[in-house]
């Protein structure tokens, strides 16, 4: 059995998912997991325990399975989850993403974006031929500032894509000092 399948088929067979596996030169093989999405059940997030338990039974599985490897790591995706495949961007709609093209947008792109431009950081939002990344180029206010109302505000841009022109895409890491915010709270940037 390839150690891919191996890998899978433990991982999931303990409740987990899996959400990426790298080998590195050196003989490292890192394994990150995440756990189950449900639409409408509250979010949950792996913990130090579940990598020990998963880093436990891969460990007796590799061994048994003759895979070749100098160290196991075992991890949760972070604050800058990849996001791979459909059910992921449904799981984060609303949350913002970095998004890197697989191609330039090139001359068709809208207003003020360069037409060479392949990276974007906004709020992910389904439409109906995909998925869009909406954002605004107007530079945050400074802590402590007072934002005139007399000033235009820089108008929303929204870049429309497909999951196959995605090179990658992952969370954004915004980290909050102040605490967790509910859901869709998220600030554009």
């Amino acid at each position: 059995m390839a150690m891919q399948d191996v890998v899978l088929q433990t991982v999931e067979g303990l409740g987990y998912e899996l959400v990426e596996i790298e080998r590195s030169a050196g003989g490292t093989l890192r394994i990150t997991i995440d756990l189950p999405w449900e639409a409408g059940r509250e979010e949950q997030f792996v913990n130090v325990e579940d990598c020990e338990k998963v880093t436990r039974q891969l460990q007796y599985v590799l061994e048994v399975e003759a895979v070749d490897y100098k160290r196991l790591e075992v991890s949760s995706p972070g604050l800058d989850r990849p996001l791979r495949g459909e059910r992921d961007f449904e799981r984060f709609a609303g949350e913002v993403v970095d998004v890197t093209l697989k191609a330039p947008m090139g001359a068709a792109g809208a207003g003020a974006v360069a037409a060479n431009r392949k990276k974007f950081r906004g709020t992910l939002e389904r439409t109906d031929a995909g998925w869009q990344v909406v954002w605004s180029d107007a530079p945050p206010p400074k802590p402590g500032q007072k934002v005139s109302r007399k000033k235009a505000e820089v108008p929303l841009q929204a870049l429309g894509f497909t999951l196959d022109e995605l090179k990658e895409a992952r969370l954004a890491p915004i980290v909050d000092f102040k605490g967790r915010k509910a859901r869709g709270q998220g600030e554009l940037s």
